[in-house]
């Protein structure tokens, strides 16, 4: 489609927004795909869900293509015959889930996602290459291994250069959506910037660190807004998924995006998603780099995004029941968590939470407990663990406002696991905050792309 063609569309769909315009929001996050109709930021009706599995081996984390796109036709199937009659599609997506593509859109790799550590010798010698300064200075970010994409293609350009050579399309996992809703080769701004080839003044992919990566211009997707129609359902896509032939799709972004574009998205709004990984997002006017934040563009106009995650938050405490707690119910775990947040136990055990490694680091440690005796039980690890939660929270907090110099204390709460797990992780903020949940906030904040 040309600039002229997706900018007179997006005008249209824009001025006609006060008509009550239906949505088809897909929000696909690490492990489902949630499909709902949304009037403006209201989901009418219910939200339908289908899950798809990811397969971890050693330091990889990978989820087949087919697998989402299997997912988003029982899901938009769930919905029934209103997925049909909606005016407009929107897409938001956990990020980064990288993959390279033929010219037809055919997956030549699978989904590798920001779990997957395979790529840190790759990341330190990127990083050796360009410059720890230089590479904030250009993309806002330093190679994280797999959660900075570049990192997972430079590892498949040095492992697997035939296969490499046969890639027409890079992209994540919107690209490959919209690739196949539309035959569109875009990207938006957000997870362009999580490819860690972004210019961190959003005029486009930078060519120093393209070089590096032995990234080529061919194979990577034109970048546009998050709002802008990029393209059409295809007749083919119409078919495969239950959709109407011809229905603008908009580019989308993030999913940690998408909810902060509904928690209004002002500079010194702070949005914290609790779930398996905890993101503690604060929306900011200009970029600030750190080596230890993620700095990434919203989507939508100039605005960005400085990021602090804990890689292991819910999916901690998952862990913790199913190999300690096993006995009992879920509701009876829940119990005993609030019980240990609010009263700790005082004992010698320590627990070094990195589960799942650390997205801000280009070396990956590992989890361990330390100060264990014969005495030590299950529920003195159990608090070892929360305490862990509760106190890289506030730490994460308290870089965020180190970087940045405005945070509103009215924060918006949001992910599957927040009501209990926020407790935990608010719990040692300093001074007096506000929060407010909102619920499924990835999904109904891509209402707000066409407000």
């Amino acid at each position: 489609m040309s600039v002229k063609t997706r900018e007179r569309w997006t005008h249209t769909l824009v001025c006609v927004t006060t008509l009550c315009m239906r949505l088809l929001g897909l929000d696909i996050g690490s492990s489902s795909v949630k499909a709902a109709v949304l009037a403006g930021t209201r989901v009418t009706g219910s939200i339908a869900r289908a899950g798809f599995p990811t397969r971890y081996h050693g330091d990889r984390a990978e989820v087949e293509p087919k697998h989402v796109l299997n997912a988003i036709d029982r899901a938009i199937s769930d919905l029934g015959a209103k997925a049909k009659k909606v005016d407009a599609i929107a897409l938001s997506v956990m990020a980064p889930a990288w993959l390279a593509m033929d010219h037809h859109g055919k997956p030549l790799t699978p989904l590798v996602t920001h779990q997957d550590r395979r790529s840190v010798q790759v990341a330190m010698d990127l990083e050796r290459r360009v410059g720890k300064s230089r590479m904030l200075k250009l993309v806002g970010n330093r190679p994280f291994p797999g959660g900075i994409s570049s990192t997972t293609y430079a590892w498949f350009n040095r492992h697997q250069p035939r296969l490499m050579k046969r890639a027409d399309l890079v992209g994540h996992l919107n690209t490959f959506l919209l690739m196949h809703l539309t035959h569109a080769r875009v990207i938006d701004p957000s997870n362009a910037s999580f490819m860690g080839l972004f210019k961190l003044d959003q005029s486009g992919w930078s060519e120093e660190v393209m070089d590096a990566v032995g990234a080529t211009e061919h194979q990577l997707p034109q970048i546009v807004s998050s709002d802008g129609v990029e393209g059409f359902v295809t007749r083919t896509a119409g078919r495969r998924f239950g959709l109407t032939h011809g229905t603008p799709v908009l580019a989308g972004l993030i999913d940690t995006g998408s909810a902060m574009l509904l928690a209004g998205a002002k500079p010194g709004k702070l949005l914290d998603v609790c779930g398996s990984t905890d993101v503690l997002a604060l929306c900011v006017a200009k970029p600030r780099p750190h080596e230890r934040l993620i700095t990434r563009a919203l989507g939508v106009g100039k605005k960005w995004l400085s990021v602090s995650t804990q890689a292991a938050a819910g999916s901690a405490l998952n862990w913790v029941r199913d190999q300690l707690f096993c006995d009992g119910d879920k509701e009876r775990f829940s119990k005993i968590v609030t019980e240990l947040s609010r009263d700790p136990l005082k004992s010698p055990v320590r627990f070094q939470n990195y589960l799942a490694g650390d997205r801000t680091s280009l070396e990956q440690r590992t989890a361990s407990i330390t100060g264990m005796t014969l005495a030590t039980t299950r529920r003195q690890i159990l608090s070892a663990l929360i305490e862990s939660l509760a106190e890289s929270s506030a730490e994460r907090l308290e870089l965020l406002k180190q970087v940045n110099r405005t945070i509103g204390r009215n924060v918006i709460v949001s992910g599957g696991a927040a009501e209990g797990l926020g407790e935990i992780l608010h719990r040692d903020w300093p001074g007096k905050w506000t929060f407010r949940y909102e619920d499924e906030a990835s999904l109904r904040g891509l209402g707000c792309l066409l407000s």
